[in-house]
């Protein structure tokens, strides 16, 4: 049974987002609170949110975004997540940004991973948090389900001993919500917190309603899924002969990312699926499927998993 964090004056908190607005939108209460109680809060920032053009478009009033374009946007996004940082309370040296592309974390795991995986451990171990708070792998944005295998890889290879919780933005939690922790509800602290998420102007654009309504629940915080590294795992997707034509399976682990198609994949048919075994690499794996096609919709199909999925329906179990 998980006990809840304590927050005090030793606690070091690190927000892992993968775009400006994530920090506020997930964790901007848990930060406020964090610094009241005389802790510390860091704020590790992926990408610059730069792929992002229909708010651009709106704002700039022009169709075509460039390279140019799109670095002018993530600059901007850039200034307005210092400032939302600044109304939550956490000074500017206390933001780490790695300046990544907007849609291009899983590309940053799966062809740059030693790099990736560096790049984040390096600031694990700069910060040494007591307390780490990471996207949800089961949240459908790619970037956000990339960075909690990330960010999980690079905790285990720097050793840290942190308190883990995962936040949901695309998605709904994987616990119920009776199991789910929910830290804060300090009216003046959800107030600052609306502040902060309203500096993120280019997002106000066209989703105001939704970010403010993100921002107006309660956060909550679920346990991450044990990812174990060695024997096999029984993948939650079947997909179907035609779909697995085009499909790679990508396993990501403390070795590495290997990607292979279907038909070379490590599987095995069983009663209730595939099996992929799984390499016996240090620390956690975790898998996933893609296709690798370039589309307009950018939520995942498939997403990732480390475990077996749960059961459905009634389950012999053993007597005695």
């Amino acid at each position: 049974m998980y006990r809840d964090p304590v927050i005090d004056g030793a606690t070091r908190l690190l927000v892992v987002a993968p775009h400006p607005d994530d920090e506020s939108l997930a964790a901007g209460m848990l930060i406020q609170r964090t610094l009241a109680m005389g802790g510390r809060a860091d704020v590790l920032l992926l990408t610059d949110g730069d792929d992002n053009p229909w708010p651009q478009r709106w704002v700039e009033r022009r169709v075509i975004i460039d390279a140019p374009a799109r670095a002018r946007w993530g600059a901007r996004r850039r200034l307005e997540v210092a400032g939302a940082l600044g109304r939550l309370g956490v000074p500017p040296d206390q933001l780490h940004a790695l300046g990544w592309h907007d849609m291009q974390v899983t590309d940053e795991l799966r062809r740059r991973h030693t790099a990736a995986v560096t790049a984040v451990r390096r600031v694990i171990e700069r910060v040494r948090p007591t307390l780490v708070v990471i996207p949800d792998l089961g949240d459908t944005h790619p970037d956000h389900g990339s960075a909690h295998v990330l960010a999980r890889l690079a905790l285990s290879a720097a050793g840290s001993m942190a308190d883990v919780l995962t936040y949901m933005v695309h998605g709904t939690e994987r616990s119920s919500p009776d199991d789910l922790w929910v830290p804060d509800l300090d009216a003046e602290r959800q107030a600052t917190k609306l502040a902060a998420v309203l500096e993120h102007h280019t997002q106000m654009a066209l989703s105001r309603e939704r970010m403010l309504g993100v921002a107006s629940r309660p956060e909550r915080f679920d346990r991450p899924a044990a990812a174990p590294g060695v024997g096999s795992l029984l993948l939650p997707w079947r997909p179907g002969v035609l779909a697995r034509r085009r499909l790679r399976v990508v396993l990501a682990d403390g070795q590495g990312v290997v990607a292979w198609p279907w038909r070379e994949a490590p599987l095995e048919s069983s009663g209730d699926g595939w099996l992929l075994r799984l390499r016996d690499a240090p620390g956690p794996a975790f898998v996933k499927l893609t296709a690798d096609l370039s589309t307009p919709w950018i939520y995942d199909h498939y997403g990732w998993a480390c475990q077996d999925p749960e059961p459905v329906g009634l389950v012999a179990r053993p007597i005695g």
